[in-house]
């Protein structure tokens, strides 16, 4: 199961820089729906990181950021989840409190599972976005990620 969760968030990550390649090379684009999605993507799994951790964030779920920030906290995301994934047990269970102050438990593979579903899920309301604003769109497919 690390196998999977090093595969997919590898892929995550990949998807995420090859989206935020494209925003770079159209500042104009980065309008507020496409600036708010793309944000709310990186600082969820931020937040996500932070719980498994057990410390608190230094983002905010919805929080806006800029342009210029995107590949650094992606690249955190990143990181972070595979010092989790090396450093945790995939079935250990995870106390939080969420964005409305309800406390819940879940394990840090249902957590990741989240995440990558989570990114997948934006990325693909992003690039439809995108496709309006007249950009080529990316090919987030995993299979293609795979080939």
């Amino acid at each position: 199961m690390k196998a999977f969760f090093q595969d997919t968030f590898e892929y995550t990550n990949h998807c995420n820089q090859q989206l935020i390649e494209v925003l770079i090379k159209n500042p104009e684009a980065y309008a507020e729906n496409i600036s708010l999605l793309a944000s709310h993507t990186l600082n969820a799994h931020h937040v996500w990181n932070h719980r498994i951790f057990g410390v608190a964030p230094a983002l905010s779920v919805w929080q806006h950021l800029e342009i210029s920030d995107l590949q650094n906290i992606n690249n955190e995301n990143f990181e972070h989840s595979e010092d989790i994934l090396h450093k945790k047990e995939l079935n250990k269970p995870i106390n939080y409190t969420n964005s409305k102050g309800h406390n819940f438990t879940n394990t840090v593979s249902e957590i990741f599972f989240h995440i990558i579903n989570h990114s997948t899920y934006h990325r693909g309301q992003l690039i439809s976005l995108m496709k309006t604003q007249g950009m080529e769109p990316i090919v987030t497919d995993y299979i293609f990620y795979k080939r």
